[in-house]
């Protein structure tokens, strides 16, 4: 395990006795999540602040990623995905949804055509002006991994 791996697990026993004391999430969601996706489909994370994408897979294509603390037993409902930006660099993107304990109950990747169908539907201002899909409809897009 490589140093940046052990202070990452000890992040997550952090965040996690955080959100019992508060109920409230630390801030780290997104480094955890790019550390879990990472792992999970072989993928070398870029340099900090990469407009567009947050890693690279083996095969090339440019993953940004997004993840999102979910407590067991709660739906999804009203959570969105942060912002895609279409304008920016990016083949797939990668959601991985966590545990408050920041355990991976799920890791969701679509395409970039998926996603682009996705945010130009109409009818959400949300959706269309901000990138910000449901993510229910982020799910729906995608494929688990």
């Amino acid at each position: 395990m490589t140093e940046t791996e052990r202070i990452l697990e000890q992040v997550k026993l952090l965040g996690a006795r955080y959100y019992k004391l508060t109920g409230k999430p630390l801030g780290v969601t997104g480094e955890v999540g790019e550390y879990e996706v990472a792992k999970a489909l072989n993928l070398t994370l870029s340099e900090a602040r990469q407009a567009g994408y947050d890693a690279v897979g083996v095969d090339g294509r440019k993953v940004q990623i997004k993840a999102r603390v979910v407590p067991e037993g709660k739906n999804t409902g009203g959570q969105r995905v942060g912002s895609i930006r279409l304008s920016h660099e990016w083949d797939t993107v990668a959601l991985v949804i966590l545990t408050p304990s920041f355990d991976v109950t799920g890791i969701y990747e679509a395409d970039r055509a998926a996603i682009e169908a996705e945010l130009k539907k109409p009818g959400s201002r949300a959706r269309n002006e901000r990138g910000a899909l449901a993510i229910n409809q982020f799910i729906r897009a995608s494929k688990k991994q």
